[in-house]
């Protein structure tokens, strides 16, 4: 679908919200949160990381499967309908059930009229304390995208990608004006007093900074609430929302709070993408003879010449 002509300011809703542990409720809430947000003038959607769940990866069971989908399946079904219903792009981020004991951590990308584009399926998985992700998630394979919607381009990554500028800059080398962040995050209680405050930095800084090195704008949506699973125990997790859109030279142009649900709208013009990326060439002085050491997992200074440039000595 073609974006209709001179269009070049559209509005993001992003939808944070508080999960329980019902999915049919969750869903149920998430879209009506989405039809709340379209009334209020929203075009392109995005929903939080998972959001038809409690974040199950805080521990390793094998029962948390059964709560994955097909894909198309009911999640997608509801917001295709939605979608062209209301005339918005949405992306949704699912648990997908690709084959028996083939799952992964995947955003569905619909367009306004309906249809299903295609999938983003998590590049980078992680295996940390109450972030077990490896346990369920095989690591994406459709690499990373961006896609021509009715109202931008756009690219969509998920949660840990956020920490990796290779994974912006090659979504944005697409073409994307808008990097879209679905996420699940938050503190460790016992931690939150000693390190809160800059593990909560050190996130939107990082986000920030892919909106400033690509000249483009990045939507990160959280969800808010403490979660502590059934039957599991222990202090939980405090998911810290704080959902947000940087501008094009990475200043915060809106965010939400700690910790209530809401629909943070955010109008954009996309026509800074380009102003930007004229005025910081980033793309233009770029030296891609001189980065091939970024195929190798480290670089021993032993091995001497992994970082050179061709040429004579």
């Amino acid at each position: 679908m073609k974006r209709p002509p001179a269009t070049t300011r559209v509005t993001l809703g992003l939808i944070q919200t508080a999960a329980s542990p019902d999915p049919r409720a969750n869903l149920k809430t998430t879209l009506a949160a989405a039809e709340r947000a379209t009334q209020a003038g929203a075009q392109i959607l995005c929903t939080q990381e998972l959001f038809r769940s409690q974040y199950f990866c805080q521990s390793e069971d094998h029962a948390h499967f059964a709560l994955a989908e097909t894909i198309p399946g009911p999640s997608t079904d509801a917001f295709q309908k939605l979608a062209k219903k209301h005339r918005v792009v949405v992306i949704a981020s699912l648990f997908e059930k690709r084959a028996a004991g083939l799952y992964h951590n995947t955003a569905a990308i619909i367009d306004a009229d309906g249809s299903l584009l295609g999938l983003y399926r998590k590049m980078h998985v992680p295996d940390d304390p109450l972030f077990y992700e490896k346990f369920y998630f095989t690591p994406g394979d459709l690499g990373f995208r961006a896609w021509p919607t009715r109202y931008a381009k756009i690219g969509v990554l998920i949660c840990w990608d956020q920490w990796y500028p290779e994974a912006a800059r090659l979504t944005a080398m697409q073409g994307a004006e808008i990097l879209f962040y679905p996420t699940a995050i938050g503190w460790h209680p016992s931690e939150k007093a000693k390190y809160g405050e800059r593990q909560h930095a050190a996130w939107e800084t990082i986000q920030r900074s892919h909106a400033i090195a690509n000249g483009c704008y990045v939507a990160a949506v959280n969800r808010v609430g403490h979660e502590v699973l059934p039957g599991l125990g222990g202090d939980g997790l405090e998911f810290w929302g704080q959902s947000f859109v940087a501008g094009t030279s990475g200043e915060i142009l809106a965010k939400a709070g700690v910790t209530e649900e809401t629909n943070l709208l955010v109008p954009v013009d996309l026509a800074a993408v380009d102003t930007t990326r004229t005025h910081w060439p980033f793309f233009r002085d770029r030296r891609m003879d001189a980065y091939g050491g970024l195929t190798r997992r480290w670089t021993d200074p032993s091995a001497g010449t992994a970082s050179r440039l061709p040429g004579p000595d």
